[in-house]
């Protein structure tokens, strides 16, 4: 008998695409044993986030806060991941509409980051889900679409480009020194120890670490830097961060003059 030919292997089936909690369409309200809601849903994981702590928030939590069974969030998300997603997105919510107004990009800048930080002052847990990948929840996308039109009037940022590397290296810079803030405030929660004591308690070793003379520039911001509040820290580098944009602005404006005089100066001929 002549050998049995095998069949070419079929190429793998594509995983079907993965819906988006965005993309949940919401369930049959139900009056018993009680109303559930998208809304009510992440307002009761807002509150027990807001009182308690990004850590403590479950669907389990959320499910007993609203006196219903576990089993009933599932409809709305089956996952803590999505049910963080739509909580981020509430807390954007709260920015949209309140955006800046296109004209003076440097205050359109400056709203954008004040708003960020008013909104992580309000709900601390917040900055603890920024900074990975981008959200695409309705409010955020909002957001985002009213900061980049605003930048993008033609007084500020006519290329798309420009107004996004100002936007993100904003962005940047925000979600970066409001982590830090928040690092600091949770320190001394967990630690009992507020800025002055733990550095009344760390004097001794760095005052011992200075003496060995090894460190002239740390001995030297001990005794001759001002240590300003964070909100002051906060405003000078914000400073600095739309002072750069502005900067690099005005080069590549100079820049793009510069070619264009090249091409309107006429050739010398050879």
């Amino acid at each position: 008998m002549p050998p049995r030919q095998r069949s070419p292997a079929r190429p793998p089936t594509p995983a079907p695409p993965v819906a988006l909690v965005w993309e949940r369409r919401e369930p049959a309200r139900r009056p018993a044993p009680g109303p559930l809601s998208r809304e009510r849903i992440v307002a009761a994981a807002i509150a027990i986030a807001d009182k308690e702590g990004l850590a403590e928030v479950s669907l389990r939590k959320v499910a007993a806060k609203l006196n219903a069974g576990p089993m009933r969030l599932y409809t709305y998300t089956d996952t803590k991941e999505g049910l963080l997603e739509l909580m981020v997105d509430s807390i954007y919510g709260e920015l949209v509409g309140k955006g800046p107004a296109p004209g003076d990009w440097r205050k359109t800048l400056r709203s954008i980051a004040e708003r960020m930080r008013q909104a992580a002052e309000k709900h601390p847990w917040f900055v603890e889900l920024l900074g990975f990948r981008p959200h695409l929840g309705p409010n955020a996308l909002e957001h985002y679409e009213e900061s980049l039109a605003a930048l993008s009037d033609e007084r500020g940022f006519p290329n798309i480009d420009d107004a996004l590397q100002a936007y993100e290296t904003l962005n940047a810079y925000v979600v970066g020194a409001i982590k830090s803030e928040a690092a600091g405030v949770r320190a001394e929660r967990e630690s009992g120890l507020n800025e002055s004591d733990w550095q009344a308690a760390a004097w001794p070793y760095l005052e011992r670490v200075i003496a060995t003379g090894r460190f002239p520039m740390i001995a030297k911001v001990v005794s001759e830097a001002t240590h300003p509040p964070f909100d002051v820290t906060f405003e000078r580098g914000l400073d600095c961060v739309i002072e750069g944009i502005a900067q690099r602005l005005g080069n590549a404006k100079a820049h793009d003059a510069e070619d264009v005089s090249d091409t309107q100066r006429p050739r010398r001929r050879t």
